[in-house]
């Protein structure tokens, strides 16, 4: 039987499957965008599909110590957006 790799969500705290999760990641550039493929270089931090897990990450700075780097507004903005399409998919 095959391992399932777990990964935490920032927003609730749970413990679910990577496949489930949506992975920001923080680039070398310092970039920070949503890596569909979960495959790209950088440090992630793992969050569930919905709102209200993104709006609890964003209240607790729970993205900003997983990332360990401040994150100003428009980014949070742009990934809110990303984040809405994604939950209508």
């Amino acid at each position: 039987m095959k391992k399932i790799p777990l990964r935490q969500c920032i927003g609730c705290g749970e413990m679910k499957s990577k496949k489930e999760l949506i992975r920001v990641l923080k680039t070398t550039e310092d970039e920070i965008v949503i890596d569909a493929t979960g495959r790209k270089n950088g440090r992630g931090a793992y969050i569930c599909p919905s709102m209200e897990c993104f709006k609890k990450a964003v209240k607790s700075k729970g993205l900003e110590r997983s990332l360990k780097m401040a994150i100003p507004k428009e980014v949070y903005e742009a990934l809110e957006k990303e984040m809405g399409q994604i939950g209508q998919q």
